[in-house]
């Protein structure tokens, strides 16, 4: 999962930039890079590390120009270099940079026609580097022998990349000294939505992930970029759009509601603070159905990203909400982490408990959701050793049982505590004294409802191994269980370099 922003603007773009990238930092932890441009000159600063250890004052100082493109990262192709941190650039035709969220499912095939057929060299394992140099090709053909590239041309290279590529992308692009080009996957997979302002007369667009950023840094929210939508903005403040793909089709990731994306988000037309309001409704009348005569004392969330819904969860039950643990916010997510003994070791980092929450009552822990278990584990021992009686457990997700092939660092299915086995079992070994989990067509219902705009469907895969670009075979799956098992994650960091990109190119 990675967070994207791009701006074109009447001044200096580098402050708004970091600005916006500090918002999406949820996003992606491992790297973050910006890139500006300067009519036709561009600059460049990514490396490994948070946005405010990558960018300092030095570093901001070069970042010139009225436009550019931002991206934070952690990675789920490729390796940890920060070389295929981002965004990346190439300078046929015109000079283009991209950023991209998402997980090409067909980066191979694309890589051999890239050098067998487009002529092109890829310098590292990135998709999103293939990415860029598929709309490089494309823009090429259909700019073939021009020295200005027109919005035409731009759309028709888009619609050159629906063609070619599979699985799931939201891009930003910046073309030197002409313009910001940003357009999601035919299944609008992963989210993008624009915003814009008037500043002295003038209009003024950007990009993002999620619309939190549009809202921080004072722009008014447009709308979602529809899927296989492609939408180009120029210099001068003028905005262009087209439908780039043959049979869009509005699929979302319901995991975005669930964990990912900010509670003050929308994303096509839905509040994420709201969908996770009604997950804890939904879940609090299946606990009544399921346990009609539980005997919970309290419900406690495991913070942060479950806190809506155990509100929610806690108020619909009748049941006292209470803080049980409390975060130290400097320690990384633990399923990201290579290695288990590492993710084990992070937890006890991450939570400390407040005994006299636990201390002689039956206590309902909620979180999002459960995908290797280790997390859930150790929490359910932490609150034993602060005196509960019982302990409870309730996830406002259905079990994760299948890899994801879309942006998420979850591929191996054999690390999912839910594959494979059922509710009985995941309990056992987690240590639970009850386990329950949200049913899908309730999850499903609680983010659909009140949206607005239609959905035709979720991307539900990781709960049901129903893969909506339909091209994702038994085949590729186990390819990937071999590339991001933990055992290769580990080699991936221990090769990994930390060595610090900033570059400067002339376009």
């Amino acid at each position: 999962m990675c967070g994207i922003i791009g701006i074109v603007s009447n001044s200096p773009v580098n402050q708004a930039l970091y600005d916006g990238l500090t918002v999406l930092q949820h996003r992606g932890q491992d790297a973050a890079g910006i890139m500006t441009c300067d009519k036709d000159r561009i600059f460049l600063r990514k490396s490994n590390g948070l946005v405010r250890d990558v960018f300092h004052t030095r570093h901001m100082l070069r970042l010139q120009g009225n436009m550019g493109i931002g991206h934070t990262r952690y990675p789920t192709a490729g390796c940890f270099s920060s070389a295929e941190s981002q965004p990346f650039y190439v300078n046929s035709p015109f000079g283009i940079a991209l950023a991209h969220n998402g997980n090409l499912t067909n980066t191979d095939q694309l890589k051999r026609e890239l050098f067998e057929t487009d002529q092109r060299h890829i310098n590292t394992n990135s998709d999103s580097e293939v990415l860029l140099n598929i709309l490089a090709h494309e823009l090429q053909v259909a700019a073939s022998g021009k020295t200005k590239v027109d919005p035409e041309d731009i759309f028709s290279a888009v619609a050159g990349v629906h063609r070619r590529c599979r699985g799931a992308y939201a891009v930003v692009s910046m073309i030197v000294g002409r313009g910001l080009l940003v357009f999601r996957d035919p299944f609008a997979i992963r989210p993008l939505v624009i915003g814009k302002r008037i500043v002295n007369g003038k209009t003024e667009y950007m990009a993002a992930s999620e619309s939190v950023a549009i809202d921080v840094l004072g722009y008014e929210l447009i709308r979602d970029v529809e899927p296989g939508e492609a939408i180009y903005f120029d210099t001068e403040g003028k905005m262009f759009t087209k439908q780039c793909a043959e049979h869009p089709m509005r699929s979302p990731c319901i995991f975005e509601h669930v964990y990912f994306a900010r509670p003050d988000s929308l994303m096509d037309g839905i509040s994420v603070y709201k969908a996770r309001l009604r997950m804890g409704e939904y879940l609090a009348r299946k606990i009544q159905r399921v346990y009609p005569n539980h005997d919970i004392d309290v419900v406690l969330p495991i913070p942060d990203t479950s806190r809506t819904s155990a509100l929610s969860l806690a108020y619909h039950l009748g049941i006292r909400y209470s803080e049980g643990f409390i975060k130290n916010r400097y320690i990384g997510r633990t399923f990201i982490m290579p290695g288990q003994k590492q993710r084990k070791k992070s937890v006890r980092q991450k939570l400390n408990a407040i005994g006299l929450e636990f201390k002689g009552k039956n206590v309902l822990l909620v979180d999002d959701s459960i995908v290797r278990g280790t997390t859930s584990q150790e929490i359910i021992q932490m609150a034993r050793d602060a005196g509960a009686k019982k302990v409870y457990f309730a996830s406002a997700a259905p079990p994760v049982r299948h890899p994801n092939v879309y942006g998420i660092d979850m591929p191996a299915a054999d690390e999912l505590i839910g594959h494979n086995r059922n509710e009985a079992q995941i309990a056992e070994l987690i240590g639970a004294d009850w386990l329950i989990y949200q049913d899908l067509e309730d999850l499903k219902e609680a983010v659909r409802k009140k949206a607005k705009l239609p959905i035709d469907r979720f991307d539900t895969s990781v709960f049901d191994g129903d893969y909506v670009t339909g091209d994702v075979t038994d085949t590729y799956l186990k390819l990937l269980e071999q590339l991001r098992n933990d055992n290769a994650r580990s080699k991936d960091v221990q090769s990994g370099s930390d060595a610090e990109v900033a570059e400067v190119y002339n376009g």
